[in-house]
């Protein structure tokens, strides 16, 4: 039972990271970048003045979708904790990787629509906060497989025990 350890302690960790980021990247003002200022999902800042960006749909998806991204993903990760802490129970990994899966499916509909927004503008660049959402993704999706890597150990172990074995 050390693989299965090891994949959940993995991708509690992996959760972990990606939690992290997305936290980061949801609560930070550096999505993109022009010549007088930056701005994020929430605020927009010129010459060093920041103010709240007006109500535009994709960005509000965009959000939306990054927000929902976190608590699912923080979902995802307790699930994974309690999976690991509470080993004498049959606690299934099934759902804690849908809930990582779904998480990394919302971070990726929020990247992909700032990303189509914000592609073709002149004189704007995409920084650190937009990247570390990237980054986020495959954090989620591993830590994911981990999960599902885990659970698909104990079912075969639980699934041989019951054979007789003749050597």
């Amino acid at each position: 039972m050390g693989v299965k350890r090891s994949l959940q302690r993995g991708g509690i960790l992996l959760s972990l990271v990606a939690n992290v980021l997305m936290v980061l990247s949801t609560a930070t003002n550096y999505w993109t970048r022009q010549q007088e200022g930056h701005s994020g999902l929430w605020q927009e800042c010129n010459h060093g003045i920041c103010s709240n960006i007006a109500c535009q749909t994709t960005l509000a998806v965009t959000a939306a979708c990054m927000v929902l991204a976190v608590g699912v993903g923080v979902v995802g990760m307790v699930m994974g904790l309690r999976i690991r802490c509470h080993e004498g129970e049959s606690l299934r990994g099934q759902t804690t990787s849908a809930f990582l899966f779904l998480g990394g499916l919302l971070l990726l509909t929020a990247l992909i629509g700032y990303t189509v927004k914000n592609a073709w503008k002149n004189n704007v660049f995409f920084s650190w906060s937009y990247f570390s959402g990237w980054l986020a993704l495959p954090f989620s999706i591993l830590a994911g497989f981990c999960f599902l890597l885990a659970d698909m150990i104990m079912q075969s172990t639980d699934a041989i025990s019951g054979f007789p074995v003749c050597l």
